[in-house]
């Protein structure tokens, strides 16, 4: 292949356009914020999660506290009622007031069992609901530092992708000058060589895969037309030949 020796050399600014968007791009795929998000949001899970198992412990236990508020209630009903009946007479019989008398000890320490469980059951309920504010509390924070770390990632992508657009912008009209047979030998070197198609002949050394050349490849580059395309033959690499070339 030939082209002329200043479209070679305006290839190398072709794949210095092309290494800096790479590198940008690299840049955008590795920002930190990625892997803070992928964490915070992993943090939020667990939360979310602990959060959902804390409010169903207070809705249960808020149950429960209304059946035992509901066991207190009922059963002092029942006393009240049985002690409204001695004292109106409506019992006479001596019997019948000793069984009463009997029942309401029973109701006393019924009422003194639902109540201890009422307390255990309201202390228990208040250390639920700590926990589930708690947890809640950490749920927004969480949201919060989800939603700064990807602020601050957005803002990061948009000042790459304005550089990206800038180099872009740039690499139509220096592509569109170079010979298409060229461009399209560099581009296909570019996708199977990491990125680099092209590389500068500097001190006899190759930019591409960075080995200095034999003597041997060196004479025959010294033979070859200034418009001769020159492959590098370790890494197969165009090589653009300049004053820094040592040849």
């Amino acid at each position: 292949m030939k082209a002329d020796p200043s479209a070679q050399v305006r290839l190398l600014d072709l794949q210095d356009l092309d290494s800096r968007a790479d590198q940008l791009r690299h840049q955008r795929r590795s920002l930190p914020e990625h892997a803070r998000i992928v964490e915070l949001t992993e943090t939020r899970r667990r939360i979310d999660g602990q959060t959902h198992d804390a409010r169903i412990a207070v809705d249960d236990l808020t149950a429960e506290q209304a059946k035992v508020d509901a066991d207190v209630e009922q059963v002092k009903a029942r006393r009240g009622r049985d002690q409204q009946r001695i004292d109106q007479g409506v019992v006479n019989n001596p019997k019948d007031i000793q069984r009463m008398q009997q029942e309401m000890v029973s109701l006393e320490r019924r009422i003194s069992s639902l109540e201890d469980d009422e307390i255990e059951v309201m202390e228990r309920l208040e250390q639920a609901q700590v926990t589930l504010e708690k947890l809640t509390g950490e749920l927004a924070d969480t949201d919060a530092r989800i939603a700064e770390v990807t602020a601050a990632r957005d803002a990061s992508v948009a000042e790459i992708d304005r550089s990206l657009g800038e180099i872009e912008g740039r690499r139509g009209p220096v592509a569109a000058e170079l010979p298409a047979d060229l461009v399209a030998l560099y581009e296909r070197l570019r996708e199977s060589k990491g990125g680099v198609g092209a590389a500068l002949l500097r001190a006899r050394s190759c930019g591409g895969c960075m080995l200095d050349l034999d003597n041997a490849e060196l004479a025959t580059i010294r033979a070859a037309a200034d418009d001769d395309v020159i492959r590098c033959d370790e890494c197969s690499r165009i090589l653009v030949r300049t004053s820094e070339s040592g040849l």
